[in-house]
C-alpha cells in the first residue's frame, strides 16, 4: 500500500510505493494520484514525476493530456525516463511481407494520415465532450489485450470486412456507433462522425481494410482519419497505453 506523508513546513508530500518514492510538490499530488495503475507507459518502477514540471513532455506547449477511458480519466503522458526502450512485441523491426508489408502514407484519396500530435488532439476533442469523433482501434482482441491507446474503443477488423461481417452486422455498425441512416435502401452519410482508425503500425493492414471497407460503402472520406503509425509508434514516444474498457 502506497504510504504518503505529509510534511507541512515545506509543502512537499514523500509518496512510498511500489511504483513511487520520493518527494513531490502537494498541487501535483493530487494529479499523480489520478493516475491510473493501467497507465503503464507513464508508470516506472521507482519513478516519481511531478505533472506540472514534466521533465519529457508531449510537446513543448503540450505536457500530458487527460482522457476519459470506459469509467476512468488516464492522465496520458510520455515515459518519464529517457533511457526507457522499447519492449517487445513493438521492438521488432520485420515480419513476413506479405501479409506484413509496409502501408502507403496515404491510403486512400481524402483520407487524411495523421501522427501522434493529431490523435491527441482528437483525443482531446472527445475528452471535452465532442460526440463525433470516434477512436477506433482495428486489431483483434488478442493485441488489444496487451495495450491500446486511452479512449479508443476496439472494432476489430473482421468486423467491417464484408469477407468476414454479414451485411446486417456492418448496417448495424453504421447507424449505432458511427451515425449513418438508412431509408429506401440507400444510405445517409451527412451526420455520421469521424472516425481514426489505427492498429499495430506502418506494416499493419488492419485499420487500411476497415477503411476501404467504408469507403466502399458510401462513408466520406474526409470523416475518416489514419493513425499510420499506430501503436509501434505509440510506443516509441513512450506515451501512455492502456488496458481496454469493459
Amino acid at each position: 500500500m502506497d504510504r504518503i506523508l505529509d510534511d507541512t513546513l515545506t509543502g512537499t508530500v514523500t509518496v512510498c510505493s511500489g511504483r513511487w518514492a520520493g518527494w513531490v510538490p502537494l498541487p501535483a499530488l493530487m494529479l499523480m494520484l489520478t493516475l491510473p495503475t493501467l497507465a503503464a507507459a507513464a508508470n516506472t518502477d521507482e519513478d516519481v514525476f511531478d505533472l506540472q514540471n514534466l521533465s519529457v513532455r508531449i510537446s513543448e506547449d503540450l505536457p500530458y493530456i487527460e482522457m476519459p477511458h470506459g469509467d476512468e480519466t488516464v492522465t496520458v503522458l510520455r515515459y518519464q525516463d529517457p533511457s526507457h526502450r522499447i519492449v517487445p512485441p513493438y521492438d521488432k523491426t520485420s515480419r513476413p511481407c506479405p501479409p506484413y508489408c509496409v502501408q502507403p502514407m496515404q491510403i486512400a484519396p481524402g483520407v487524411e494520415t495523421i501522427g501522434e500530435l493529431e490523435m491527441l488532439g482528437y483525443m482531446r476533442r472527445i475528452a471535452d465532450g465532442d460526440p463525433a469523433v470516434l477512436i477506433i482501434d482495428s486489431r483483434t482482441e488478442d493485441w488489444v489485450a496487451r495495450g491500446t491507446i486511452p479512449g479508443a474503443v476496439n472494432i476489430p477488423y473482421q468486423r467491417l470486412d464484408p469477407a468476414y461481417a454479414s451485411p446486417q452486422a456492418i448496417a448495424e455498425l453504421l447507424q449505432l456507433e458511427f451515425g449513418a441512416a438508412s431509408a429506401d435502401g440507400l444510405w445517409n452519410f451527412d451526420g455520421v462522425k469521424t472516425l481514426v482508425f489505427f492498429c499495430n503500425g506502418a506494416w499493419c493492414g488492419q485499420s487500411p481494410t476497415n477503411i476501404k471497407a467504408l469507403l466502399g460503402l458510401g462513408y466520406p472520406a474526409h470523416r475518416l482519419k489514419w493513425y499510420r503509425g499506430g501503436m509501434q509508434a505509440w510506443e516509441s514516444l513512450g506515451l501512455t497505453t492502456v488496458q481496454p474498457a469493459d
